[in-house]
This record gives structure tokens, C-alpha cells and sequence, in this order.
């Protein structure tokens, strides 16, 4: 299968049948990189509004030195070391099935879509034990400032979450490729939809920068101590968080979404070229994945209609397949100016009572190559195979505006064709023109599109005479006498004689 470049919606990722060693170094470098860059974008939020944007007491009090200047560092820095390996083991453990390179069961598969929301709750963990800390701390040293103080740990743990999972859920999309590929479609989603998604983006880079806003003007409004500099200042920082991480997590969010549908439009692309060998990676567990998962079910549909079509019009030829799909099918016929080609080996009783089976059938298949590469060269159709003869119609059932011209010039490179590659396989030529009943005959559970009247049996009887005739080709006059003049110029009249079955004499004629 062609797969689409980029299949996974970026570089970093890489492809989606890497080798399990390269994936495992990969995962790792990009968990620990999602989880440091979440806490690191916490931290800074949280620094920020301390510092700049909530008013209030300030935080920097002699009584909070010891735990400012020693707890918090150490705290900081072992939650994020732990933080760090705890996430990272717990995501290898639930990934194992992956670096062992086995097919995954129905339970791991579900555990490997839900490793981003494990690693945001471990983050959770660590910031709720910062935020019980550190406010019962500062409400018992500095009471003015617990609520400040509260309300910063939260929004940046809110933050870190979020953050924590948006990247980590970009980090395991070969991941979920894997998994959405080896088996059934979950009966039930384990991310988080499009809707959370977008929601998500919006509560962290609007809404929550939206309520710090109002909550200043409330701190304004209720403590005198709150000056015009302050007020700005707080409102100057926030706008700048409103822009600059409101910015980069609609970002993300945008490409996150937009991957999976840009994979889906280049596939398209290649679809609308005819390469209906292409597939799309699957790697996102929402219903952007579902989208992917139903291209890939629509070209493999497609693959299947053209593979019974192509096979169809290797059965019933494929101008008469084309005539099937075009309109509906169905009994009944219309006449038709034809011409027929018939040709019928010489002797083939006896070449299959003296040779091996499959040496008759490689014989067979060799003579029968000739005369469909003839016939098609001349924009005629092979309608039957009867055991060691063909049958081919032009005219019908798409028109010719020189079909007895095509019949015979087919005729003419056949013949020279069959004796210099085949010449172990004579056969007998004819040809005849004339009006003909082309339709559907049988039953409508079971139908063949054939032409029936007088130019078939005319070609059938002028067959067996050419077998006795030198060159082994004969036409009657009258398909020569209807042909264009440039091929009517290749015949001439070699006899007259009355054909098995007629009552009348037909004129005979051969390539010059």
C-alpha cells in the first residue's frame, strides 16, 4: 500500500512502520520532553500572576523565606524528577506490548489510548500536593495571601494538565496508529473528542486568563491598597498570557485537528490520480480517526469495484462491461451493422490427443494471445471463446463507422501474426458483414451479451473453408464491398460457391 508523506501529521514522528527500537528511543525523548515543557510553561504562569497580575500582599515575606528559599525548590525539583519517571515507567509498562513488537490485546489496546490522560493525572497529583501545601502554609504565615497564592497553584496545575496531555497525546500518535490498526474499532472512545479538545484550548487559553482578569477587578474593587500601576500592570500580563499561550495552545490544538484531515485530503489527492493503492495511517482516537478509518474502508471499496470490474471485462470483454455500468443491463437486443471475425485451430482433436494437457493449454493460451491483441488493435471485442475457436464482433455494442474495414484488416494481421509466432498452431480465418440482432440473452439471473443472425453463421461456414484455402484467411465480398476503400484494396475475389447450410452462392475473397 502507498501511504501518504508525513503519515502521522509531522516529522518528529516519523513513519508509522519505524523499527520498535527507534520508536521506543523516540517515545522516551518525547514523554520526558512533553512533561518538562508542561510543568516549565506552570511554572512560569504561576511566577507570573504571584508576581505581577493577582494584587495582594506580597508573597515575599521573612516568614516564608525557609520555605520560598528551600521547600519550594526542592519540592519543584523532585516533583518534576519523579514526575518524570513515574509517567514515563507507567507509560513503558502500559506500552510493553509495543518495544516486544507482539499484536496488542483488547485491553492494552484501550490502556495505550488512555496513557495522556494517566500522565495529566500524575501531574495532577503533584499539584494538588503543591496547592494543599503552599496555601495552608502561606494562610498560616502571610493570611492575606492564601487566597493569591491558592488560586495560582490551581490555574497553574489546571495548565500543566492540559498542556500535559495535548503533547503527549501528539508524543504517542504511532502509538495509536498501532492500535487502531490491529484490531476492531473500539465500542467505545478512550480519548478525549473533538469537542473536549476544542473546549480544552479554549478554557486554557481564554477562559481561565478571562476569569484572572475579572478576578483582579474584583481584587480592585474591594482593597483600596490597589493602585492604577498595579491595576495595569495585571491587566498588561494577562493580556500578554491571553496572546501568547492562548495563542499557542489553539496552535496546537489546530494541528492536532488538522493532521489527521490533511493526511486524509493528500490521500484524496493520490486517490483522484487513480493510485487507489494508497492508505491512510490511522493515529488519532477521535472521530477525525474514524474519518480516517472510513477513507481507507471507501478506497478499499474502491479497490474491490475496480478489481470485479477489471475482472468482469476480462469475462465479457471490456467495451461490453463498460456498456453494463453505463446503463442498466438487461434481456432484449437491437439490430446492428456488424462485422465477424471467427477463427478455429486446425486439428485441434489431434494436438490435444498428442500433447500433455498443460502443454495444450500454454498453446492454447499463446494462439488466444495473438488473437485478442489483433482484434483489440482494431477496436473490435473478443465476445466468446469456444473450447480452441473465438468469436469477435466490431460494431457492436459500441458503433464503428468501418467495421467490416477493422473485421478484415484484424484478419490480415492475424493471420501473419499466428504463422510467425505461433507456428505450431494453424487456424482458419473468416470473415462476414451484415446486419445482426447484438443484446443480452439468457435469463435475468444469468444473461451473455452475444450477436446472433446471418453474419455469424456466414463466418462460422467461411471458416472452415479457409482451413483448406492457402493463407488461411477467406471474407465474403460483400464485408470487402462494405469496408473502406483503403482496406477493400488488400481482397479480391478468389471463388463463388454455396456455404454449408445456405441456398444461395456467396463470393469469396482473400488478401491479395
Amino acid at each position: 500500500m502507498t501511504t501518504t508523506a508525513r503519515p502521522l501529521g509531522s516529522w518528529l514522528l516519523g513513519s508509522a512502520d519505524q523499527r520498535d527500537t527507534v520508536l521506543r528511543v523516540r517515545l522516551n525523548l518525547l514523554l520526558i520532553t512533553s512533561i518538562v515543557l508542561a510543568n516549565v510553561i506552570g511554572a512560569v504562569v504561576v511566577i507570573a500572576l504571584v508576581v505581577l497580575v493577582i494584587p495582594g500582599p506580597s508573597v515575599f515575606s521573612p516568614d516564608l523565606v525557609f520555605w520560598q528559599a528551600v521547600v519550594l525548590p526542592v519540592y519543584v525539583g523532585l516533583s518534576l524528577l519523579v514526575g518524570v519517571v513515574w509517567g514515563r515507567r507507567r507509560a513503558v509498562r502500559t506500552l510493553s506490548w509495543v518495544f516486544e513488537g507482539r499484536t496488542p490485546s483488547q485491553r492494552e489496546r484501550r490502556a495505550a489510548l488512555s496513557v495522556p490522560i494517566r500522565l495529566a493525572r500524575v501531574q495532577a497529583v503533584f499539584w494538588i500536593g503543591a496547592l494543599l501545601l503552599f496555601t495552608t502554609v502561606t494562610a498560616i504565615e502571610l493570611p492575606g495571601a492564601a487566597f493569591k497564592v491558592g488560586f495560582t497553584v490551581a490555574f497553574g496545575g489546571i495548565v500543566v494538565c492540559a498542556n500535559s496531555y495535548l503533547l503527549s497525546e501528539f508524543s504517542l500518535r504511532p502509538v495509536a496508529a498501532r492500535v487502531l490498526s490491529t484490531g476492531p474499532p473500539m465500542r467505545r472512545r478512550v480519548t478525549a473528542g473533538i469537542t473536549v479538545r476544542m473546549l480544552l484550548a479554549w478554557l486554557l487559553g481564554t477562559g481561565l486568563p478571562v476569569l484572572g482578569l475579572m478576578l483582579v477587578a474584583v481584587f480592585a474593587l474591594i482593597r483600596e491598597d490597589v493602585t492604577s500601576t498595579q491595576l495595569s500592570v495585571a491587566i498588561l500580563v494577562l493580556g500578554a498570557v491571553i496572546g501568547v499561550f492562548g495563542f499557542l495552545l489553539v496552535t496546537l490544538t489546530a494541528r492536532a485537528t488538522a493532521a489527521p484531515v490533511r493526511t486524509v485530503r493528500a490521500a484524496l489527492a493520490r486517490v483522484e490520480k487513480g493510485q487507489l493503492d494508497t492508505e491512510v495511517t490511522v493515529f488519532d482516537g477521535t472521530e477525525l480517526g474514524q474519518l480516517q478509518s472510513g477513507f481507507n474502508r471507501m478506497v478499499g471499496g474502491l479497490r474491490e469495484r475496480e478489481r470485479i470490474r477489471d475482472l468482469f471485462g476480462r469475462h465479457v470483454g471490456h467495451e461490453v462491461a463498460a456498456e453494463a455500468l453505463e446503463r442498466q443491463a438487461g434481456l432484449g437486443g437491437e439490430v446492428r451493422e456488424v462485422a465477424v471475425l471467427f477463427v478455429d485451430v486446425i486439428g485441434s482433436t489431434t494436438l490435444a490427443a498428442t500433447r500433455p494437457p498443460g502443454e495444450v493449454v500454454d498453446l492454447l493460451n499463446r494462439f488466444f494471445a495473438v488473437v485478442v491483441s489483433a482484434v483489440h488493435a482494431h477496436d473490435g471485442f473478443v465476445n466468446k471463446f469456444e473450447g480452441d475457436a473465438a468469436l469477435a464482433v466490431f460494431g457492436a455494442p459500441a458503433d464503428q463507422p468501418d467495421s467490416p474495414g477493422q473485421a478484415l484488416a484484424a484478419a490480415r494481421e492475424m493471420a501473419g501474426r499466428l504463422t510467425a509466432e505461433v507456428p505450431e498452431c494453424q487456424a482458419g480465418i473468416g470473415v462476414a458483414a451484415g446486419q445482426a440482432v447484438a443484446g443480452n440473452i439468457g435469463h435475468e439471473s444469468r444473461f451473455e451479451y452475444t450477436v446472433i443472425g446471418d453474419p455469424v453463421n456466414e463466418a462460422a461456414r467461411l471458416t472452415e473453408l479457409a482451413k483448406s484455402v492457402p493463407g488461411r484467411v477467406v471474407a465474403s465480398m460483400a464485408a470487402v464491398e462494405a469496408a473502406a476503400e483503403a482496406e477493400a484494396a488488400c481482397w479480391h475475389q478468389i471463388d463463388e460457391t454455396v456455404l454449408r447450410g445456405r441456398t444461395e452462392p456467396t463470393r469469396i475473397a482473400a488478401p491479395r
